[in-house]
């Protein structure tokens, strides 16, 4: 006979179940009303309708197709995969360091990786060649991985996590700074392209780019669902990750590595985008109620997307034709949700 316990159990599991899906509704009904949104708004609006009408393949005229399939749709779809992959690599980092406020941004992932980006650009427009996207990731990673290198470094230098956090945000001042001279010293003409990158922008993205971050990103986002029962066993403690039998040395190392090309893939193709990969792990957590891998991944990659094409709508529209630079505007969403972490765990520690 079934106890008052059990069925109290049984219940409560069905009630997160039902929180799950409706959760995951909620984050794919954002995403496509934003996506759609982002598409239709502009200084030439675009309807539902002739949206429909393209991609069934019926003529639209000219100026709406190339403003469409050109400008509108690609940049959509690159904020969608680009936020995601930030909202992936807070996680995982937040996740490898125990602390809620990591993220590529602040512990100076983010400024390594537009470092290296800059030097390329600049030598690659200054003797008049074409960097490609694989050449760009590839500079992003490793300028991530000599930012992640020091911080690691510091890591076992400092115990105190606040200590850790303050080397990060040094270590993205420096790199900032030594970005800003190389701007200063390239040529006129290459000027404004790069500081537009250096401030971070969804502007300028190709078919191409899109195809090269949708393949990178999506193999990453594979090995990490796949790493779900490590990553939950990891955030146990590592004492209980060993006695699970996971090599913990070669599970720390795949995080760095993870987390640093999702972060390179970013910063490559729009620059550095600020608090995304802090704000969006936990307004999900949040949205879930749970922090288990397997639910939190696909969550953190679905609510990246969606908060990465709120801010570009913002950032494109709210002062048309001026617009604004990505970072402005998550900064603006995405600060406030820091701070409000930071006194949560202050309050619990009282």
């Amino acid at each position: 006979m079934e106890t008052k316990a059990h069925r109290e159990k049984n219940i409560s599991a069905g009630n997160r179940r039902i929180r799950y899906i409706l959760s995951f509704a909620v984050l794919a009904g954002l995403l496509s009303v934003f996506l759609v949104w982002n598409i239709c708004a502009g200084s030439v609006p675009i309807s539902v309708e002739e949206i429909i009408k393209s991609l069934l393949g019926q003529d639209i005229g000219d100026t709406a197709a190339n403003i469409l399939w050109r400008i509108r749709l690609p940049r959509a779809l690159a904020a969608a995969i680009l936020g995601g992959a930030l909202g992936l690599a807070g996680y995982l980092l937040q996740t490898f360091f125990h602390n809620p406020i990591a993220g590529p941004f602040v512990l100076g992932i983010s400024s390594g990786a537009k470092l290296t980006v800059a030097l390329v650009m600049v030598f690659s427009l200054g003797n008049s060649l074409r960097a490609g996207s694989a050449v760009m990731i590839i500079a992003a990673f490793v300028g991530a991985m000599i930012s992640m290198g020091f911080v690691l470094l510091m890591s076992r230098k400092v115990n105190r996590m606040s200590m850790l956090i303050i080397s990060g945000v040094m270590i993205g001042y420096i790199c900032s700074a030594i970005t800003d001279l190389v701007v200063t010293f390239a040529d006129d003409a290459d000027i404004v392209n790069l500081h537009n990158w250096s401030k971070g922008s969804f502007s300028g993205i190709t078919w191409d780019n899109v195809a090269v971050m949708a393949l990178v990103v999506l193999i990453v986002f594979m090995i990490i669902f796949f790493m779900s029962k490590p990553i939950s066993a990891y955030q146990m403690g590592e004492a209980y990750a060993q006695n699970m039998g996971i090599n913990i040395r070669m599970f720390r190392a795949a995080l760095v590595v993870l987390s640093s090309v999702l972060a390179a893939c970013i910063t490559a193709f729009a620059g550095p985008v600020s608090f995304v990969g802090i704000a969006v792990p936990h307004l999900v957590k949040n949205l879930f109620r749970t922090s288990k891998p397997i639910l939190m991944i696909p969550a953190c990659f679905l609510g990246g997307g969606v908060f990465c094409l709120f801010c570009d709508l913002i950032a494109r529209t709210l002062f048309a034709p001026t617009e604004l630079s990505i970072s402005t505007v998550t900064a603006v969403f995405g600060a406030p949700v820091v701070i409000l972490v930071m006194i949560y765990r202050q309050k619990e520690k009282m």
